[in-house]
């Protein structure tokens, strides 16, 4: 029997097991991949995995460049995704409270929990005057350039979140491009991640995206590491104050529904021997 029957599941149909492996590769690609990738970590020919894809792409869970025949995620996959986002209670427990967040400091709300290329927002909380950018739901944020990728990059293990770094540094070698705080090492990266990590939050500034500064904290779960980011966006330089009223409200938000961390069972200390009166007159 092949290691591919092996893996099927008992009583199930093994044409749609293949089908879903060639989606759960894609999806951890991490982006665009070329057809030969997933293949390969689907297990199987390319010629299978391609017919798989072409039925995908009909259907709308993955789509295909015409410019470099390279496959990624489609609109429905991502609907799926959402829609699990949606029944976990933590998401729908912060969530729910976005409103309350916005109206207190006045600004765009923006939850996102991690996905394999960055920060994916799952809900947005507009402000009374909101702001005006390209991303929205669904949108992935990077991670070493936002202010909700940078709390994942510093609230999750390295091992986590190397890839995208090591795919977002490439990409940005490649385009000649720097970023303000960063000077595109994995050293510099390591120094944002302790930085964001003991000061309980991360901020962006106008000189990322021209007009816009945010901040963003974690939803930590009981390990200390970011289950969500909740992010506030605005125009105004109060967001990214250092000892604002805002960034107080934000890192009040997110620790009133972080998961406390277990308490370590502290042990009984040893009844004191009281020394007897005679011995104590000596």
């Amino acid at each position: 029997m092949s290691a591919e029957r092996e893996a099927l599941a008992p009583g199930g149909i093994q044409a749609l097991d293949a089908a879903l492996a060639v989606l759960h590769a894609l999806a951890r690609a991490g982006g665009p991949a070329a057809l030969g990738e997933i293949a390969r970590m689907a297990g199987m020919p390319p010629s299978k995995a391609h017919r798989y894809l072409a039925s995908f792409v009909h259907a709308g869970f993955a789509m295909r460049s015409d410019r470099s025949g390279r496959y990624d995620l489609g609109p429905a996959a991502s609907e799926i995704g959402l829609a699990a986002l949606a029944r976990s209670d933590l998401v729908n427990r912060t969530a729910d409270a976005l409103p309350e967040l916005g109206a207190v400091t006045g600004q765009t709300v923006l939850l996102t929990v991690w996905g394999n290329g960055g920060a994916i927002v799952v809900r947005w909380e507009r402000a009374a005057s909101p702001v005006v950018t390209s991303f929205g739901l669904g949108s992935t944020l990077p991670l070493l350039t936002s202010a909700s990728g940078r709390v994942f990059l510093g609230f999750l293990p390295r091992p986590v979140t190397a890839a995208q770094v090591a795919a977002e540094l490439e990409q940005a070698r490649a385009a000649g491009l720097a970023a303000p705080d960063l000077d595109l090492t994995q050293a510099s990266v390591d120094r944002l991640a302790g930085a964001v990590r003991r000061e309980g939050c991360a901020a962006v500034d106008g000189r990322f995206v021209p007009g816009l500064r945010a901040v963003a904290a974690p939803v930590l779960n009981w390990a200390d590491e970011a289950e969500l980011a909740v992010t506030l966006v605005g125009t105004g330089e109060a967001v990214v104050a250092p000892d604002g009223a805002i960034r107080r409200a934000l890192l009040d938000f997110t620790r009133a529904r972080s998961v406390p961390r277990p308490v370590d069972t502290v042990q009984p200390a040893p009844p004191r021997r009281v020394a007897s009166r005679s011995r104590a007159a000596q």
